[in-house]
């Protein structure tokens, strides 16, 4: 198998289908809305598009790229947090069954806007339509999240920290960092000059995880069966629901726990100028994706359960997937345990990676401020094919983050703080939904979300904001000693630290040295068309 065979192999299939789409079909491929009060940002949809290596993601390469994307290192030990927090096997399931609601209802939603808006950029270009005055507030708030928070630092420490475990070797501080340092860097490298082979490199990975995830599925099965050296694999289903919490605050943790194991079904909006027939596609691998990850991740939740009982998990100390294998294939098995885990962490920090650089190209084109001009970081240098500046953008933090601050306390901190921040901009989203949906409602949705499912998202969404404040039992979150509370502050404070940006870049510097910003558009030498902006002096009157 090669990379040349796959884009071969998977375009084809993309043109056969072609064949079969509709002339109306065609045409919502081709035209999105055109009317100028829906266009986000500065550029028109053919400048957007314009650039890079063009639309060579197919159906299947959308669904690994959602697939990937999702299932991370999560699915291998959240379930021990998530049961630990709520208490009991019942309540844990419940949460993992509404997190798989709430991830469908929030990928309804971003269908609609996908499919709406087929660019490159995710929750930029929804805002950006929804939210037009003050103009670019959105956008900057938005790139503060985006690009202060967009690190993949946690993979590349749980890569490392699992490869030594597998090599038999003792995890030290600075040879954990130099190895997440390594992974980093050959992932840039990776997506930046050989996008191609980045992107079967990619697949592959998500392929890999499937497997594993099916393997551990199975072999749940058997332990059901009671053909495994497992003593009682239904005892911790008999009166599952004993010992349930009654913390509001525990219940919204553990929430964002599952919602982080399932993020990533918006993945695809992030990268849409590169996906052939993107309305199609996008409806297609959207659902599949998710499906296939919420169906595997139930499952793996039952076999883990039906292989240890909630007391093992408790005063093990270890994951719950670790606990699986040593318990039904014995010790040694926990070592090819770290393998798939490293590997699986290794998939997904390449996945995550592929999309945030397009995101940081997308807010560079805009003409979003940024050290030493935006047209370098908007370009596709230096292969012409690949956002290589973008990937330098999201490298920058993930370095910072992996070798400034004491991992024990901070990774799980920073964790936290990545959630809340994206429920504030989902609650925006939602809100814009219905807005658009009053506002313009003749505007051409080729998807439209069933509207009892936005408002079950905006409700979660809420709750999900409000909980975090409540005070949880002894007033000790999960990230001691820090205050519980802190993670929610850190994030409103990341993106009132956008507005900030904003008010200096579009109020308070023009009105200092009396200047007003004149965009325009420039055309780059591959291609790309960026908005840049002059500084254009005000000339006042003699009285």
């Amino acid at each position: 198998m090669s990379t040349r065979w796959w884009s071969r192999s998977s375009k084809k299939q993309e043109e056969d289908h072609t064949s079969e789409l509709s002339e109306n079909d065609q045409r919502i491929q081709k035209e999105p809305n055109d009317d100028t009060d829906l266009n986000p940002g500065e550029l028109t949809f053919e400048e957007d598009t314009a650039g890079g290596l063009g639309r060579h993601l197919g159906v299947t390469s959308c669904t690994l790229l959602i697939v990937g994307r999702i299932i991370g290192t999560g699915i291998f030990s959240t379930p021990s947090s998530i049961l630990s927090g709520v208490g009991s096997v019942g309540a844990s399931l419940m949460l993992w069954v509404l997190g798989f609601l709430l991830s469908f209802c929030g990928l309804f939603i971003w269908l609609e806007f996908g499919t709406m808006f087929p660019r490159s950029g995710g929750e930029k270009v929804y805002l950006e339509a929804v939210y037009r005055k003050p103009k670019y507030l959105a956008t900057v708030v938005f790139a503060a999240n985006a690009i202060l928070l967009g690190f993949t630092a946690s993979g590349c420490i749980v890569f490392a920290s699992n490869i030594l475990v597998a090599a038999n070797q003792i995890a030290g501080q600075w040879n954990e960092r130099g190895i997440a340092l390594g992974v980093i860097f050959f992932v840039t490298l990776l997506h930046g000059l050989t996008p191609k082979t980045g992107v079967f490199i990619m697949n592959l990975l998500s392929i890999f995880k499937i497997v594993i995830l099916v393997f551990v599925v199975v072999t749940g099965w058997v332990v059901l069966s009671g053909k495994t050296r497992v003593t009682d694999p239904h005892y911790n289903f008999r009166n599952a629901f004993a010992g349930s919490s009654t913390s509001s605050y525990e219940y919204a943790t553990a929430t964002f726990k599952v919602l982080n194991a399932y993020a990533g079904w918006s993945n695809v909006n992030y990268v849409m100028n590169n996906v052939r027939n993107p309305v199609r596609t996008l409806k297609i691998a959207g659902p599949l994706g998710l499906g296939i990850c919420a169906i595997l991740y139930l499952l793996a939740n039952v076999a883990y359960f039906a292989a240890a009982t909630k007391t093992e998990i408790d005063k093990s100390g270890v994951t719950v997937a670790a606990l699986f294998f040593g318990n039904v294939f014995g010790s040694t098995a926990e070592r090819a345990l770290s393998v798939f885990i490293a590997l699986s962490a290794l998939g997904n920090v390449i996945t995550v990676t592929f999309a945030a650089s397009r995101v940081n190209q997308e807010l560079a084109k805009e003409g979003i401020p940024l050290p030493f001009g935006n047209k370098f970081w908007a370009s596709n240098w230096p292969t012409g094919k690949s956002p290589l500046p973008g990937l330098i953008i999201h490298l920058i933090p993930s370095v910072i983050i992996i070798v400034a601050p004491p991992p024990t306390i901070v990774y799980p901190f920073i964790l936290d703080v990545e959630g809340y921040p994206q429920q504030i901009i989902n609650f925006f989203i939602v809100i814009g939904l219905f807005y658009l949906r009053w506002k313009k409602p003749d505007a051409v949705r080729p998807f439209k979300v069933w509207w009892p499912l936005a408002v079950f998202f905006l409700a979660a969404a809420v709750f999900l904001l409000v909980a975090p404040f409540l005070r949880p039992p002894g007033g000790v979150g999960d990230t001691p000693p820090l205050p519980y509370y802190l993670y929610c502050l850190v994030g409103i404070g990341i993106m009132l630290a956008g507005v900030l940006y904003w008010a200096v870049w579009r109020i308070v510097l023009p009105k200092v040295f009396g200047y007003k910003l004149v965009p325009r558009k420039e055309k780059l030498d591959d291609g790309t068309i960026v908005a840049v902006f002059s500084n254009q002096k005000i000339q006042r009157s003699e009285d």
